[in-house]
């Protein structure tokens, strides 16, 4: 079985996957059709006869794509979050949604905690003074991992191995997401109500999922209850965050903001957040390693497989 239509939609040929893989994606089509981002109009030309749609990362495919597509059965995401996928329409009108869920779980992982230790030890500004050919340690403030209080916004893939890894450096790791994770306690982390968490937390990693439920989760309410001192790395989707309220909170300097999700920013949101040294902002990195890139290829490919063969693997509606 082969797609009659497959259209590849916001995902650039050149950077994403290698030639060999977009030979065997090409293979599985009688045509492809690379439409870009902007305009809308391109996509809404093509999709009358399409059955196949290929999305990145942030692409919106909403209630009037898929209307516009009476032939469309599936809609592959180039990216574990699906958040601006209609998946609830598209489940209705019975077209299939896959995502690459956890093909970046330890990557991301593991820059969350990066991201933390190169603020809490210090290490941006002395690199400076190293390259500066200063080397002296005078004014220069660390806080250790260890004994600190851990909290985690969303115990998914990504939220559970961050919990593994600060576990491994001896923090008090505790948690809040939409569905208690009892199996999980027993490694030792702690359930708290979100309010709880943000308010004792010295370290907070926000690694919901992008929903109805969870956009703007973090408002003046949250914010106001983070405590001074606090460190907050978020490698989710900004549209959890109320951008006024989170600058707001910027003002009184008391906190580290971290984000990567910057390229999906509005442009005046995230030139309102670069004023504040306290917030620090990412390309979006967290998910970049070379492992990562092998296991995005092959789910990716495995997917679309997966559909034509009657077997649909990763299937999130």
């Amino acid at each position: 079985m082969k797609f009659n239509k497959l259209l590849v939609y916001n995902i650039d040929k050149s950077s994403s996957l290698d030639p060999q893989t977009w030979k065997k994606i090409e293979s599985l089509t009688n045509r492809i059709v690379f439409v870009p981002k902007d305009p809308p109009q391109a996509l809404k030309r093509e999709l009358k006869d399409t059955d196949g749609i290929l999305v990145n990362f942030g692409t919106t495919i909403s209630k009037e794509e898929i209307d516009n597509a009476p032939h469309l059965k599936y809609i592959g995401v180039m990216a574990t979050a699906f958040g601006k996928i209609d998946v609830a329409h598209a489940k209705k009108k019975k077209v299939l949604v896959s995502n690459l869920k956890g093909y970046s779980t330890e990557s991301v992982a593991e820059f969350v905690i990066a991201s933390i230790l190169e603020h809490a030890r210090g290490l941006e500004e002395g690199k400076k003074r190293g390259k500066a050919g200063n080397v002296s340690e005078a004014g220069i403030s660390a806080i250790e991992l260890k004994g600190k209080n851990f909290g985690i916004v969303g115990l998914g893939d990504i939220g559970k191995r961050v919990a593994e890894i600060a576990l491994g450096f001896g923090a008090d790791v505790r948690y809040w997401s939409k569905h208690r994770k009892k199996d999980f306690e027993k490694k030792g982390v702690t359930f708290e109500s979100l309010e709880k968490l943000v308010s004792d937390a010295n370290i907070l990693s926000i690694n919901l999922a992008q929903t109805k439920e969870t956009e703007g989760i973090f408002n003046k309410n949250i914010f106001n209850k983070i405590k001074s001192g606090t460190i907050i790395v978020n490698t989710a989707p900004m549209e959890l965050i109320v951008i006024k309220d989170l600058a707001e909170r910027l003002k009184k300097g008391d906190i580290i903001f971290i984000l990567d999700h910057s390229d999906e920013m509005d442009g005046k949101d995230l030139k309102n957040l670069l004023k504040y040294p306290n917030c620090v902002v990412y390309p979006p990195i967290a998910y970049i390693s070379n492992e990562a890139a092998e296991n995005k290829k092959s789910l990716f490919l495995g997917n679309i497989q997966g559909f034509l063969n009657g077997k649909p693997q990763n299937i999130v509606n």
